[in-house]
């Protein structure tokens, strides 16, 4: 799989995950000078902020060694530009990690779901 692909691939594949688990997809690829957040859902009153990292093989690490607490920060920091543009700023959140490994035909090989993996809120 082509590097370029593997990011917009890996946010497909994590949908489609988040959305058999009873997820329903808010929003894709939110972004606000603050950060990013690749989904944002809502399951059983929750506003979910998914946080997706793909990699083609564990050479480089686990992608959950990807996360920086710089990338935290700013993430935490899109989570409430979120809420506050929205208007739901009392709303319950929580932040999810999913993580994807690819074989080499570019499926994927490991998908895992870590709810509430940034617990600052």
């Amino acid at each position: 799989m082509e590097s370029f692909k593997l990011g917009p691939q890996g946010e497909k594949s994590a949908e489609k995950y988040l959305f058999k688990k009873g997820f329903r997809i808010l929003e894709r690829n939110f972004r606000e000078r603050g950060g990013e957040i690749d989904l944002v859902c809502e399951r059983k009153g929750i506003i979910v902020f998914v946080e997706v990292k793909s990699r083609r093989s564990l050479v480089r690490g686990h992608p959950l060694e990807s996360i920086t607490p710089f990338k935290k920060e700013r993430l935490l920091r899109a989570g409430y530009l979120y809420l506050a543009k929205k208007g739901i700023l009392g709303k319950p959140f929580r932040f999810d990690l999913v993580t994807i490994v690819w074989d080499e035909r570019g499926r994927v090989k490991e998908i895992e779901h870590l709810e509430n993996f940034l617990e600052e809120n």
